[in-house]
């Protein structure tokens, strides 16, 4: 196996993470520049302790992929593949539909920072796996 490949795939699935982190940041900064604007009439989004450990988890989740790629091992390819891609369909719906509501600006955020990357390290991974 080419030692470059395992690092190449960790990369790859790494921009996506990062990708989501800097669409929830922007996310958010854009829900508080709305509700500052708004002179605090609209109405605030709160969380409770299990939305905040689920947004966690799933946000957390980006970096498994990555270090599965660093394993290189068959099994841990596969399972690759299957968490980042769950990771990405489930990114990009929630991404879109977030925008959606929020801002056209933050659908094509999702789709530049996340989608388009995760596409990328899904095809990469694909490539990967499919000559064994």
């Amino acid at each position: 196996m080419n030692e470059k490949k395992p690092t190449q795939l960790a990369l790859a699935w790494l921009v996506p993470a990062v990708g989501a982190v800097f669409f929830v940041t922007i996310q958010c900064f854009s829900y508080l520049n709305a509700y500052v604007s708004s002179g605090g009439t609209m109405e605030a989004v709160t969380f409770g302790p299990v939305a905040l450990w689920g947004v966690s988890l799933f946000y957390g989740a980006w970096v498994v992929p990555p270090l599965l790629a660093l394993a290189a091992r068959r099994a841990t390819d596969w399972a690759m593949l299957v968490l980042g891609g769950l990771l990405f369909i489930m990114s990009t719906l929630a991404g879109v539909s977030d925008g959606l509501r929020d801002g056209s600006h933050l659908v094509g955020l999702e789709l530049l920072a996340v989608t388009l990357p995760g596409a990328v390290a899904l095809i990469m991974s694909w490539r990967h796996i499919r000559p064994k």
